[in-house]
């Protein structure tokens, strides 16, 4: 039996709960998130009120059930035939369609399962990351907290290398159920991954939503590489939190690309907790109709020596609508840090807006910080120049996008740029939202691995002296 958002209540905590057989600490934990939930407003901060669209969350069309269809949409047949011999996790609606791990790879101590199992198999890492969740700090965080109905659990152990990527693929069932999903990574002491993460969803005729909180922790020496792409229908709407601790000498690269839902709010938050820890985080969005993006990234250096940097750039059509909230705040203890923090949108239409809104909370000295923020239209005389070079007004549209994009794109991986550059050109061409390897992509994969190859192009000049 489905119940709205709005009518979110203790029996429905309960009847998680039961249903799951949870200890009674989790219980206790669910209850208490509820009630931070049913006190909070939508925004704490009274300086981000008014520019939120997290409003446009209607909760009395977000349906909530314990459990939803298992049906795989016909769209992603394809994208999961490629990902069959992949380490991979599979998730529909509620429940977990696949597991992939290879033998090798579990005898080396690879866990991946549901949040479900972890709570049973690995409860002290479980409880650690739920209790490093405040609920107090915002309120959809307290809501996940309270009502989580699925989730994945992932644990890379010590000193282990993967030389492929784990694949996380979610997409939202075709009956029109939201789902709200506890994800949780755990990276040990000198271990090297990556992770890809695929979000979709189908049309609905009622508004659908993804509500996920992401606890990632990154252990000493650890590096770990993820990147998000959001691909959902526009009527779905996309709230994500996304907490981070590195521990000494970590490394965390995060790349986004948010394309799809009508609202998406991501409230982001690193901890570098231990000294000489970094981490970057690159979020690439492209708004069009009227969608709305309403990004927060906090960046905590609690440790001296500590590393961060974030870079969001927003390429906005139509009536799409984009808000950075950015903080950098380095600690007392955090001496030799240095933080940049930088927000970047191109309106291609008169109806597009973006707000910026960066800040520095600075509490010891010996440091470097800096902040930006630029909105801007396209530059006329650039479009005027390229046209006069044969190329069509939307031809020279897109070029001027690819400069704007491409000092992020270095940063990537081949893989990741060519991801991001399909998605932009077919939602540029309103084609459907997929990664699906096929013929077109490879040719973006092999224009990526050859774009900026400088040693190949040293050792082509030296041969043919």
């Amino acid at each position: 039996m489905s119940q709205t958002l709005s009518t979110i209540s203790i029996s429905h905590i309960d009847e998680i709960s039961s249903s799951k057989n949870e200890p009674d600490w989790l219980k206790e934990y669910r209850k208490n998130s509820l009630s931070v939930y049913e006190s909070l407003p939508i925004e704490t901060s009274p300086l981000y009120n008014k520019y939120t669209d997290a409003k446009k969350m209607d909760p009395q069309q977000v349906s909530l059930s314990l459990s939803t269809t298992d049906a795989i949409p016909s769209f992603l047949q394809k994208r999961l035939g490629e990902l069959e011999k992949e380490t991979c996790v599979i998730q529909i609606g509620t429940h977990i369609h696949k597991i992939n791990i290879s033998d090798e790879l579990k005898s080396k101590g690879l866990i991946i399962s549901s949040i479900e199992d972890a709570i049973k198999n690995n409860p002290d890492l479980v409880k650690k990351s739920l209790e490093s969740s405040d609920s107090k700090n915002d309120k959809f965080t307290a809501l996940n907290n309270a009502a989580f109905n699925s989730g994945i659990f992932i644990h890379i152990p010590k000193n282990l290398i993967l030389d492929k990527p784990i694949h996380i693929l979610t997409c939202l069932s075709d009956d029109g159920i939201s789902i709200i999903s506890r994800n949780i990574v755990y990276a040990d002491e000198s271990c090297e991954g990556t992770i890809v993460q695929e979000l979709y969803s189908t049309k609905s005729e009622k508004q659908q939503a993804y509500l996920e909180l992401f606890n990632t922790n990154v252990a000493s020496n650890a590096q770990l590489d993820v990147t998000t792409l959001q691909m959902m229908n526009q009527s779905t709407v996309n709230f994500c939190t996304r907490r981070t601790d590195l521990g000494q000498d970590a490394k965390v690269n995060w790349y986004s690309g948010l394309f799809g839902a009508i609202l998406s709010r991501y409230q982001i938050e690193y901890n570098l907790n231990g000294s000489g820890a970094s981490a970057n985080d690159s979020e690439v969005i492209f708004g069009n109709n009227e969608q709305s993006f309403d990004i927060q990234i906090n960046i905590n250096h609690e440790a001296p020596a500590t590393e961060g940097r974030v870079v969001e750039k927003s390429i906005l059509r139509n009536k799409s609508k984009s808000l950075f909230k950015g903080m950098i705040r380095i600690k007392e203890n955090a001496k030799k840090s240095n933080s940049f923090l930088s927000g970047r949108s191109i309106l291609l239409d008169k109806d597009a807006k973006s707000d910026s809104i960066p800040g520095l909370e600075i509490l010891t000295n010996d440091v470097k910080a800096t902040h930006s923020a630029t909105v801007a239209q396209i530059d006329e005389e650039q479009l005027f120049y390229l046209e006069t070079r044969c190329l069509s007004h939307d031809e020279a549209e897109k070029t001027i996008i690819e400069g704007f994009l491409e000092p992020l794109s270095r940063k990537m991986s081949f893989q990741v740029r060519a991801w991001i550059a399909y998605l932009i050109e077919s939602k540029w061409n309103d084609k459907e939202l997929t990664i699906n390897t096929d013929e077109e992509l490879a040719k973006f994969v092999e224009i990526e691995e050859t774009r900026y190859n400088e040693d190949a192009e040293i050792e082509q000049h030296y041969k043919y002296r």
